[in-house]
């Protein structure tokens, strides 16, 4: 994640640029002193790309464009570096060349959704300052560890520089992801519009290194235009309104989220506002002034995406290549939030959870599939399935329930393109849907994914059970109930398939039923990882490891061992996987480690990439003392609270919900709970009893306790059985 300035789910989100990003590089790095500009992105994690982007650079004297020359260095001072970071206002100190008189630049940035909103001041009123708004640039493609390596291409962009308007507007096509998939997206760029408080004294434009000043207009490669102002000149507001339609939409942006006239305080308080609607909702009692940091960061990390792709009732699709009516959301990473993100959302902001399946929907209708990734367009489908599923088990409606149906049965039943002979690497470029790559080459007949004809096939293979069992469920709900029987028959023997007895592990298989080795068809995590990613079955899971005794040491040995990762998400559910074999105890103290290792308060206090927020969901749902192991089950595994007290005032819900647990900051371990006045023995609550408010009590204690440890006490397998049934009844 990176310091950005926007309101929740912002279409744009506003950075001060320190370094040029693409795919593994984000716009901001804290480690270095030079600001290059003020960037608008909208890539919406480290490994996606960037697209549409736009870029304002002050400066005085002779106007630089170069990415190099442009550099301002930031202040410093007895109190270090002298910028300000929050979620609705950033502002830092520049300092001039002194080739050009030197002097300060302070500037002040927040934005709206999808209006960016700077002011800069200019201590030295003895040379004209400027303004240059980028629009296209060179455009790194790919990544030092895509198959293809790292190229440069030169997206054409346009701009036009307004005098009396005071407006310098233009449009970027550049999308670094274009090489992935088949979608052109051939109408597609990020329009933007500059609208300037103070009049212009001279303009021009840039190309590359070629200078035209009082040119008023250009297209081309490695583009800019600029507006320099009177000397004299102490203050210029700038207001940088975006479109993904048309420089018209942007200019419209302008008047409808930052009309003339707004101080940039008062965006700023409106941001504040939106943002303190949501982070107020949540109220923590017994923490930390760090732990209060690490909780609140991470809440506001789980509120950025997917983003607004929609602007004036109106979006554009990258697949048809058309503007339609509605809202519409990008930037899904469903391969990661399916797990923790995604139930938070359903949670904290159910109001957005109608327009964001609705979008993905959208896409099935335009495109033919349901997005993975989606950074515009890209659309690949794995666990798309889940989310819709889960949203409509959690009583979410306002979509329609038949064409999800056939999204989802499509993606269970249709193979991608040419499945047979594309291996469909991790971000394999120039090639069509991924989809379920591997569904027509054994996995429909066998159950497995051939690790001979496909990539990262025993992932996929595992992947693929559980988006079946999401298919089943939402087939149940709807009552088609064949599909539900089989689908859900797909979703219980397809991870066994590649289960070796000889080993104990998930290994991938070749098409001929070969072992293909332990090291073989992994995404992000290994066979120590992914043997425990069978969620949608955690009996059959228990069983096939010879039962709960063996199963907890199995975990023990997986810890111990040092092969958890939780800079990955296949690792996330794994320590709640004791309490469902009845070692809860266990499982409470190793919550509490992964937590203290991977999450502080500091400038690095979240380890591994946050994911678009899933490692951030992942200490949330922890810190309230439960997780969603099987989040289409609409069941939670209870953990271990990390405070005395958390309320939740969940929105459109009369009450509050309330977590109490007294002691719980130094006491790790889990007495006894009481969710509405019932008293619980096994670790499961439902939504349904949460999603209305209410009261959950844990009792807390310093040493480790039998409740929900009935295999360290000798007393059966009461967690499992609860879990079996919970699961089987919804369907």
């Amino acid at each position: 994640m990176i310091p950005s300035t926007a309101p929740p789910f912002a279409m744009t989100r506003w950075v001060a640029q320190t370094t040029e990003n693409y795919v593994s590089v984000l716009p901001y790095n804290h480690t270095y002193t030079t600001i290059h500009g003020f960037q608008g992105t909208h890539q919406p994690a480290i490994w996606m790309g960037e697209s549409g982007q736009v870029v304002v650079t002050p400066g005085v004297g002779t106007v630089q464009s170069a990415f190099d020359d442009r550099g301002l260095d930031i202040v410093y001072d007895d109190d270090g570096r002298r910028e300000a970071v929050s979620v609705s206002y950033y502002a830092v100190d520049m300092e001039a060349p002194a080739s050009e008189g030197g002097g300060i630049i302070s500037a002040e940035m927040s934005a709206t959704s999808r209006v960016g909103h700077l002011r800069f001041t200019f201590t030295n009123t003895s040379t004209a300052p400027w303004v240059l708004v980028e629009a296209t640039r060179a455009s790194t493609l790919g990544s030092p560890a895509s198959p293809n390596g790292t190229w440069l291409t030169f997206p054409a962009g346009s701009v036009s520089v307004s005098p009396d308007s005071r407006e310098i507007c233009g449009h970027n096509p550049e999308r670094q992801d274009e090489i992935l998939g088949p979608n052109p997206a051939p109408g597609w760029a990020g329009y933007f519009c500059a609208r300037f408080s103070a009049p212009l004294a001279s303009w021009g434009v840039r190309q590359g290194s070629a200078d035209a000043p009082g040119v008023q207009s250009g297209a081309g490669t490695e583009l800019a235009a600029y507006a320099v102002f009177p000397a004299g000149t102490e203050s210029v507001d700038v207001r940088v309104g975006v479109s993904f339609i048309s420089t018209e939409q942007a200019r419209a942006s302008i008047d409808a989220e930052v009309p003339d006239g707004t101080p940039l305080e008062e965006t700023a308080r409106v941001t504040r506002a939106a943002w303190v609607d949501k982070l107020g909702r949540v109220q923590i009692e017994g923490a930390s002034a760090e732990e209060r940091v690490s909780f609140y960061t991470g809440f506001f990390h789980t509120l950025q995406y997917p983003y607004e792709q929609d602007e004036g009732g109106q979006y554009y699709s990258g697949y048809d290549n058309a503007v339609h009516e509605g809202s519409s959301y990008t930037g899904y990473s469903n391969w990661d939030t399916f797990r923790a993100e995604w139930p938070w959302l359903i949670l904290i902001a159910p109001e957005r959870i109608p327009g964001m399946v609705r979008s993905m929907l959208q896409d099935y209708v335009e495109g033919g599939w349901l997005p993975m990734w989606k950074n515009i367009v890209g659309a690949i489908s794995t666990h798309a399935d889940s989310l819709i599923a889960e949203a409509v088990i959690k009583n979410i409606t306002g979509f329609d329930l038949e064409t999800a149906y056939a999204a989802v049965y499509k993606d269970a039943t249709v193979p991608p393109f040419e499945d047979w002979i594309i291996s469909y690497y991790d971000r394999e470029e120039g090639v069509g849907y991924e989809v379920r790559a591997g569904l027509s080459s054994v996995y429909e007949e066998h159950g497995w994914v051939a690790n001979d004809i496909h990539s990262e096939a025993a992932s996929r293979t595992l992947d693929f059970a559980y988006d079946d069992y999401a298919v089943s469920v939402l087939a149940a709900y709807l009552g088609h109930d064949e599909d539900a029987a089989f689908f859900r028959n797909r979703a219980d023997t397809a991870p066994f398939t590649i289960f070796n007895n000889a080993t104990g592990f998930m290994e991938a298989r070749n098409a001929n039923g070969s072992w293909a080795g332990q090291d073989e068809g992994w995404t992000e995590g290994d066979m120590w990882a992914y043997t425990f990613d069978v969620i949608q079955d955690i009996p059959g899971l228990i069983a096939h490891r010879g039962g709960n005794a063996s199963f907890v040491q199995f975990l023990d040995e997986h810890f111990d061992g040092g092969h958890n990762d939780q800079t990955n998400e296949p690792s996330h559910h794994i320590p709640y996987l004791y309490a469902l074999a009845g070692a809860a105890s266990k499982g409470q103290e190793r919550i509490r480690q992964i937590a203290a290792a991977n999450y502080n308060a500091t400038i690095d206090g979240l380890s591994g990439n946050d994911d678009c927020g899933q490692m951030s969901a992942w200490y949330i749902f922890s810190a309230l003392g439960f997780y969603p192991v099987d989040p289409v089950s609409a069941t939670y595994v209870i953990g271990t609270p990390f405070y005395d007290k958390i309320t939740i005032d969940l929105p459109g819900v009369a009450q509050p919900l309330v977590i109490t647990s007294n002691g719980a900051p130094t006491m790790p371990y889990v007495k006894s709970v009481t969710v509405n006045g019932e008293s619980f023995d096994a670790p499961i609550i439902t939504h349904e009893q949460i999603a209305s408010g209410g009261e959950i009590i844990f009792e807390m204690a310093a040493e480790p306790q039998e409740w929900a440890s009935a295999t360290l006490a000798g007393k059966g397998n009461t967690a499992n059985q609860h879990l079996d049934t919970t699961q089987h009844d919804e369907l």
